[in-house]
């Protein structure tokens, strides 16, 4: 049998891409995992903790790729790079956008999220500011234009990744272009906006 700690992030897993974040009680994560609730809290100081351990744990993780490719991108163009974070991007927000939709129906359960990852130190926010570190230290190294926005094309570019997954959710998987043509158009366009 798994730890205690795998088996609540399985169960958190689970029950967040079932029944939402909002629905997901550690009440009743505890129970789908075969634990007490007092033994979640043993290994997870509340439920934002166990959500940012799903989402980096079981979801495509941007943030590593995007600190490898800030520090050396090596041989890979920029381009080759937009699209692999593109890539990523779509997948990671196409998985998260069902467990954190039901967030948005409850102000004060969302404050309370809020907070909590405040307290953490984390947010939705890590991924852009990963994408601007990104794209300045391009624009350093010489391989963008020196009036590109990095912010502006950060912005640009996961929040079509974003849209795509909203679009998925809400008109199914034939209104969107597979992962697979999204993300090196979305880069390229991206690119054109960026290329010395």
């Amino acid at each position: 049998m798994k730890p205690a700690r795998e088996r609540l992030i399985d169960a958190a897993d689970k029950l967040m891409r079932t029944t939402g974040l909002a629905s997901a009680t550690t009440k009743a994560i505890a129970r789908e995992a075969g634990c007490s609730e007092a033994a979640l809290y043993k290994h997870f100081t509340n439920k934002e903790e166990l959500f940012v351990r799903v989402l980096k744990d079981r979801l495509p993780n941007v943030g590593p790729l995007l600190a490898e490719l800030t520090a050396d991108p090596g041989e890979r163009t920029v381009e080759q790079c937009l699209t692999e974070i593109a890539r990523q991007a779509s997948v990671f927000y196409a998985d998260a956008f069902p467990m954190a939709s039901s967030l948005f129906a409850e102000p004060a359960l969302l404050e309370r999220h809020r907070q909590g990852l405040r307290d953490l130190g984390t947010g939705p926010h890590m991924v852009l500011d990963g994408l601007v570190r990104y794209l300045e230290r391009e624009r350093d190294r010489g391989r963008l234009r020196p009036a590109a926005d990095p912010a502006a094309a950060g912005a640009l570019l996961l929040g079509a990744c974003f849209q795509r997954a909203f679009f998925l959710h809400f008109s199914g998987t034939d209104a969107v272009r597979p992962v697979a043509d999204f993300a090196p158009a979305v880069a390229r366009t991206t690119w054109e906006a960026l290329k010395p």
